[in-house]
């Protein structure tokens, strides 16, 4: 089993930076726009949040922090008694408006338990654990993994030589079994472990065909796009993590620009509206936000 994913010394720098943040958000003196939190409908659980104790292979859980809540899913962090640590993600339940959400927590959830189980064997991903049992009830909607100790890859980081090449061989074996990651634009998503090697977490909206998809003309021909974007982004974390920092070197593929010429207008639009309504500031990047992502903290503070 996998060490159970930060040092207790990052995990302090990430609360020193966190009051830090909330202190110049309460700071009415300060330039810096107050924002508050996101409303119900951004958020994957509403108005709620994670339960304060789980329970996961008849072991129980307390809560230690939530790493982050958007509108996708909930992500803590446990310990039990004994000092076990685990990650528990809790994806959608909250409704928007009159259409009902719960199915799509239920297929993340089975999404991402199944891209896990079926990489077990490369011990480069967290070891997934059994169902999530929270008040009393089993929750469909949520997984439970190892935490793994270690830090966000960071921009120009400098890792050890058989980092990239091992996360190469964790894509190749991926993409052998028809999957692909799709997420691997997130730097946060690169975990390098206290023992220098990389793990790969955050399957929620990987490409995991069944055997009825695969017999699709869709999926024979959306897989091969989506696994060549994956070798696409592990080459710029590459060249970004080099000293010279910088993706110039990479010819960036048609499918890619159609979907950032579509795409990032759209983010615009989005970021200008979080920013309206004051759940962000500035140009609505995302660690503007009230509670930001501790992975995504890290990527600013390393950047």
């Amino acid at each position: 089993m996998l060490p159970p994913t930060l040092t207790n010394k990052t995990l302090s720098g990430m609360a020193r930076m966190s009051k830090a943040a909330n202190d110049l958000k309460s700071d009415p003196g300060h330039s810096r726009p107050v924002v508050r939190p996101r409303p119900a409908i951004f958020r994957a659980l509403g108005h709620s949040e994670p339960s304060v104790e789980v329970w996961v292979d008849g072991q129980k859980y307390r809560l230690l922090r939530v790493f982050k809540h958007d509108s996708w899913a909930a992500t803590a962090l446990y310990q039990a008694e004994d000092g076990r640590k685990t990650i528990c993600k809790f994806n959608r339940v909250q409704s928007i408006g009159p259409i009902p959400m719960r199915w799509l927590g239920r297929f993340l959830a089975r999404n991402e338990s199944t891209a896990l189980l079926k990489l077990q064997d490369t011990g480069h991903v967290p070891v997934l654990l059994k169902e999530v049992v929270a008040d009393g009830h089993r929750q469909p909607n949520a997984i439970a993994r190892v935490f793994i100790e270690g830090h966000p890859l960071g921009h120009r980081e400098a890792v050890p030589e058989s980092f990239f090449p091992t996360l190469q061989s964790l894509l190749k074996v991926m993409h052998n079994r028809r999957m692909a990651y799709v997420d691997l634009h997130k730097r946060e998503n690169v975990l390098v472990g206290d023992d220098g090697q990389p793990y790969l977490i955050d399957f929620q909206i990987s490409f995991v065909p069944s055997k009825l998809l695969q017999m699709l003309p869709t999926t024979w021909l959306l897989l091969p796009i989506l696994q060549k974007s994956d070798d696409y982004h592990l080459e710029k974390l590459r060249l970004k993590s080099s000293p010279s920092g910088s993706d110039e070197g990479i010819k960036r593929p048609w499918w890619i620009r159609v979907h950032r010429a579509v795409a990032m207008p759209f983010r615009q639009i989005r970021r200008r509206m979080l920013v309206k309504i004051k759940v962000r500031s500035g140009s609505g990047r995302v660690h503007t936000e009230h509670f930001t992502e501790e992975g995504l903290r890290e990527s600013q503070h390393s950047a």
